[in-house]
């Protein structure tokens, strides 16, 4: 689609595969993954970080972005090693 400025029309954007893994960067694409996936299996903050057995306020932090010292660590090691991480759907 071209844009028409009489009509207003823009050209729409991809929608993103859903089912694409989450390459993992930064907190923040760490955070966006983690959220996407406790949305998708329909579980509020609460829920998983009770089965996981963390605090419902750590979760929230790692939900946006927030980079914490282990991951800020985990990140320079990957970084070192130039690789990357990525996150998909487990079929387990």
């Amino acid at each position: 689609m071209v844009y028409c400025p009489q009509m207003r029309t823009f050209p729409q954007q991809p929608e993103p595969d859903r089912d694409a893994p989450f390459r993992i960067y930064t907190a923040a694409s760490l955070g966006a993954a983690i959220k996407h996936y406790r949305q998708e299996a329909g579980l509020s903050q609460a829920e998983l970080a009770t089965r996981s057995g963390l605090n419902r306020t750590y979760l929230s932090d790692l939900e946006r972005g927030k980079e914490t010292e282990q991951l800020r660590r985990l990140l320079r090691v990957l970084r070192q090693l130039g690789v990357r991480m990525t996150l998909q759907k487990a079929d387990w």
